[in-house]
């Protein structure tokens, strides 16, 4: 006999066969007939929904991002529980991640995985110097976890002087002082905005599949270590262009804001580029063992 109310503790789809995640915002998501609908407000450009009203596949996704203006019913909230859909409020196309409740994963074998990997020594240089392999491009033969991240730090002073090149803007090299971050120059701010937008794009990245945040592979002890590791993957080709970007155009616009147009220029790209949905596939990839 089917257990629960309609069978539907037999019904739920696993994650495996779901397709990742949903951005929505400036709507009323609810419940209707035993599923969700999101009531679609007046479009602007970041929304990927016109005006009107949305059926949405419950248990099609993995966790549903809440963006800005929308609000959420308490009984849709019971509905993506018993589903075992997440979801997560989240800044303009995913540059912050205020909150998200446990998903509760039907699996655990990521997690466990990672935690096997991360607790072997081979294991775990091996996922680092992959990391590093599909940041540049090639595998280094370097068996000592600080002689990589030297050769990596090497590379990015290149980095920052191409791009910085490229795009048109003076570079004086990276400068970070945290009790006063105003204090930097405009490329060094917009790089701090960058860097955050993309590690919260990392943060829903880790969410949604279930992994640890803590058990990094190339960071160590920060509590988001993981969370780090995946946000450095995009650092050639989303931080950096999407920061220096915005630097040229605060500076040619000094009315602006450097961390508002950072931040839009970085959920642009994120969005535009399937970055969150291309985060989840490497971690997969990652932790499996597949590809390079």
């Amino acid at each position: 006999m089917l257990k629960g109310r309609l069978g539907l503790d037999s019904a739920k789809v696993p994650h495996a066969d779901r397709a990742g995640c949903l951005y929505l915002a400036r709507g009323a998501l609810i419940a209707r007939d035993g599923t969700l609908a999101f009531l679609q407000g007046p479009q602007t450009e970041a929304d990927a929904l016109s005006e009107g009203d949305y059926a949405i596949p419950l248990q099609g996704v993995s966790i549903i991002l809440l963006g800005p203006g929308s609000t959420v019913s308490h009984d849709a909230l019971r509905l993506l529980a018993h589903a075992r859909t997440a979801l997560a409020a989240v800044g303009e196309d995913g540059v912050r991640l205020y909150t998200a409740p446990p998903m509760i994963p039907d699996r655990s074998g990521l997690a466990r995985l990672q935690a096997r990997i991360w607790a072997d020594d081979d294991l775990r240089l091996m996922t680092a110097r992959r990391m590093y392999a599909m940041r540049l491009g090639e595998v280094l033969p370097h068996a000592d976890l600080d002689v990589l991240r030297g050769i990596e730090g090497a590379r990015m002073k290149e980095t920052y002087a191409l791009q910085a090149q490229r795009i048109g803007i003076s570079w004086r090299g990276r400068r970070y002082d945290r009790a006063n971050p105003m204090a930097s120059d405009l490329p060094n701010q917009a790089l701090n905005h960058a860097a955050s937008a993309v590690e919260a794009a990392a943060a829903i990245a880790v969410c949604a599949t279930a992994t640890i945040p803590q058990l990094g592979f190339i960071h160590e002890d920060p509590g988001q270590s993981f969370v780090l590791d995946v946000a450095d993957l995009y650092r050639d080709s989303v931080t950096v262009p999407c920061a220096f970007k915005a630097a040229r155009q605060v500076s040619e616009r000094p009315s602006e804001n450097i961390e508002r147009v950072t931040r839009r220029m970085t959920g642009t790209a994120l969005r535009r580029d399937g970055i969150i949905p291309d985060m989840i596939e490497r971690i997969k990839a990652l932790i499996e063992g597949r590809g390079s």
